[in-house]
């Protein structure tokens, strides 16, 4: 790799990531009839915002060397290079899906969508910490992708039970 991201970059694409499904979530939950699925919907919603509280903590706490460019970019470019990489993510505004889950029929649709997003999740954040020179934040990044492993095990498990059970996974959109 000719440069490396600087925890800083990394840390605030990871936020906008985190926003991004935690405003997915929280209106999947409202749009859920089944209590189960609802629950599991807040229950990431709330997840997300840990991640996103964990760092926007490590950012305001991290040193500035660890927060300087890694390269001469008088334009900030790479700034917005990972701000748009953030923003194509699976519920970013510059998709389609950021009009979700209005445009979903079912919660298996919801469900599987959820799944692409907590995938989509873990390659940006492979990425990232393939891209990034610091050992601390490769580590930190390491961390949320094996939580974003955990999600998309648990929303499996709930999109086989409501496949099995197609009536108790109605959608509500209001």
């Amino acid at each position: 790799m000719l440069f490396c991201f600087n925890s800083g970059e990394v840390f605030q694409a990871a936020i906008k990531i985190e926003e991004n499904g935690l405003n997915f979530y929280t209106k999947a939950r409202k749009a859920v009839s089944d209590p189960d699925i609802a629950q599991l919907f807040a229950s990431l919603a709330d997840e997300e915002v840990g991640h996103r509280k964990y760092f926007e903590s490590l950012l305001s706490e991290m040193p500035e060397e660890l927060k300087r460019p890694t390269v001469s970019d008088p334009e900030q470019e790479i700034g917005m290079y990972i701000e748009a990489l953030a923003d194509q993510h699976v519920f970013g505004p510059g998709t389609k899906q950021a009009d979700l889950p209005a445009n979903l029929a079912t919660v298996e649709d919801a469900l599987k969508l959820a799944i692409q997003f907590e995938k989509d999740s873990v390659v940006f954040y492979l990425g990232m910490q393939e891209a990034t020179c610091e050992g601390k934040a490769r580590e930190v990044v390491g961390l949320l992708v094996r939580e974003e492993l955990a999600h998309v095990r648990r929303l499996s498990l709930h999109l086989k039970k409501c496949s099995a059970d197609v009536k108790a996974c109605s959608l509500n959109w209001s």
